[in-house]
């Protein structure tokens, strides 16, 4: 059953990385063309982390867990940016090095309506007895994309106990989403009660309006699979729900991949889509991250993730948000891993493109 579980592996990663390569070859040529900015058009940014996964995990028809070595792993968890104007090719900043020396993954950056970027990251409990308030993520403000304030970490999960009175083992890809109808902020993230972050994860969330104080977690959305990477997107009083189904296997098969469910509102209750592709799903496998922006080119949208154990990434057209198909003809910078895509001004690009230049000019 090993062996055959091995090779099994071996010729999925061997094709993966074989497609993996020919396309980092044609990205890289496309990722030295200048990048073009318009005084009167808006630019996309990408914020990410770098890495390369060390192994695959995998899991036998016995339940048992098994890590399987990946090439050349590698890890760098800081703030990196990226620019686009058609959001499919992206010119890095500072080469593909950091903007900032700083704890940073999962990096989820957005402005707020009082003009204040926030980051909210994975990590960053320092300080905080852990034995006593569990797992933190890290909030982190900014006024212009390059000076950054650490506020500190957020126990998001300090009141919750599983039914043996244990706290949460983590908090995963934290995002926040503005309520207009209520002027509160609503933050959202996966958490497990079991020894992986992956096993039997659910959603949580809790809301703010000063960030101060914020209301004890509860459950956001609960199916009957695994689910890690939440992102929330409105649009005509519909809230889209995208995350990732978190289960695969020998039992289950491979269901690492992007689903979407919908509410009319944001704290649910959420009803899946079926998605046409493996049972449900929306885009290929295996995929995480995801980030949904408008399609700067034509009416419709663009929904991001990256294909983590191929370190690569990918971007898929919807005209609405619900109807996917993967975009072809695109170039993201190496290792990027669970981006995040805000729309930003070309006088704020333009001081991005001066303070970390790179080999990429603009024009």
């Amino acid at each position: 059953m090993k062996f055959t579980l091995f090779f099994g592996l071996f010729l999925a990663c061997s094709a993966a990385l074989a497609q993996s390569k020919n396309e980092s070859s044609s990205a890289d040529a496309r990722a030295h063309e200048p990048l073009r900015i318009d005084n009167d058009k808006p630019v996309w940014m990408l914020t990410y982390f770098r890495q390369r996964y060390p192994t695959r995990i995998e899991i036998d028809a016995k339940g048992n867990t098994v890590e399987v070595p990946l090439p050349d792993p590698m890890l760098i968890n800081k703030l990196h940016i990226a620019l686009s104007t058609d959001g499919r090719h992206w010119t890095p900043l500072n080469d593909n090095n950091p903007v900032w020396d700083h704890h940073i993954r999962d990096p989820y950056v957005r402005r707020g309506p009082d003009g204040l970027w926030r980051i909210l990251s994975t990590g960053g409990g320092k300080g905080l007895d852990r034995a006593k308030v569990g797992p933190s993520c890290l909030y982190v403000t900014s006024r212009d994309l390059i000076h950054w304030q650490v506020e500190g970490p957020l126990p998001l999960m300090k009141d919750v106990r599983d039914e043996s009175g244990a706290l949460a083992g983590n908090i995963w890809a934290p995002e926040w989403f503005y309520d207009e109808a209520t002027q509160e902020y609503i933050l959202l993230w996966s958490s497990s009660f079991k020894d992986a972050g992956w096993k039997e994860s659910r959603l949580w969330y809790a809301k703010t309006r000063d960030w101060k104080t914020f209301s004890p977690a509860k459950v956001l959305f609960a199916p009957s699979y695994s689910v890690i990477d939440g992102t929330l997107q409105e649009h005509n009083g519909t809230y889209y729900l995208f995350h990732k189904e978190e289960e695969f296997g020998a039992k289950t098969g491979e269901r690492r991949a992007i689903r979407v469910a919908t509410s009319r509102r944001p704290e649910g209750p959420y009803s899946l889509v079926e998605g046409h592709l493996n049972s449900g799903q929306i885009v290929p496998v295996i995929t995480e991250g995801p980030s949904v922006a408008k399609d700067p080119l034509k009416p419709g949208w663009l929904l991001f993730y990256d294909y983590c154990m191929t370190n690569r990434f990918g971007v898929s057209y919807s005209p609405d948000l619900l109807h996917w198909t993967v975009e072809e003809n695109v170039s993201f910078p190496s290792e990027a891993r669970h981006g995040c895509v805000s729309q930003i001004s070309p006088d704020e690009a333009k001081t991005l493109l001066k303070t970390y230049p790179g080999n990429n000019s603009t024009k």
